[in-house]
């Protein structure tokens, strides 16, 4: 709905609140991404969309998941298709992770596959998102689950956003130890039979010394 986007893009409470008491019915319905693309997804999620874009900040998108869940939001959001990703993998994948651990006290589910087939511990450790691995790990997601597209675990996640999505992003090294260091199995391939350590060079010396 056009004006609930509105609402959440501006951080408008009071009126996402007025609107949700006249039709409660749209707190579980999907929302447009956009006037351009009419893609929809559940409000949980579009609150995520909100702080990649800038539109605001992690703070305030949990502001407004906490006012959704009051007035009855799925924190898992509802009739997923496929690969779809819940309000938690979507926070995972849009750096919004004080709304993703709001998520996870409210018990989201830990072991969902969204976009290719990833969780969000998946999700979390491609995108450097160290905050919100130590609490998806302490929440008990699996550690060895393994997407559907590539056939990966969260650790070989880890290491292929840092040599592909910014290695000087120390946060990617954060991960992975977090990873390890809970008992993330290190000998571990990917569909194509790729070793994690053929995805590092000589140079990128502590992960190697971490994986081996």
């Amino acid at each position: 709905m056009t004006e609930l986007r509105e609402l959440i893009e501006k951080v408008d409470l009071e009126g996402i609140r007025k609107l949700l008491l006249l039709h409660p019915e749209l707190v579980n319905a999907g929302i447009a991404l956009g006037s351009q693309d009419s893609r929809s997804a559940h409000p949980l999620h579009r609150i995520c969309d909100g702080v990649y874009h800038k539109l605001y900040t992690d703070l305030d998108a949990r502001s407004m998941a906490e006012l959704f869940m009051q007035f009855g939001a799925d924190v898992n959001g509802v009739d997923l298709a496929e690969n779809q990703d819940s309000p938690l993998t979507a926070a995972a994948s849009l750096a919004a992770d004080l709304t993703g651990i709001y998520y996870i006290d409210n018990g989201a589910n830990l072991s969902h596959a969204g976009c290719h087939g990833g969780t969000a511990l998946h999700w979390a450790a491609w995108c450097g998102r160290d905050i919100l691995v130590k609490r998806l790990i302490e929440a008990g997601a699996p550690l060895e689950q393994r997407c559907k597209d590539f056939y990966s675990t969260p650790l070989f996640w880890a290491i292929h956003g840092y040599k592909f999505e910014g290695n000087s992003n120390g946060h990617y090294v954060a991960c992975a130890r977090l990873l390890v260091e809970a008992g993330a199995v290190k000998d571990t391939r990917n569909i194509d039979k790729l070793h994690v350590l053929e995805l590092l060079g000589e140079s990128d010396v502590a992960l190697r010394s971490m994986l081996l």
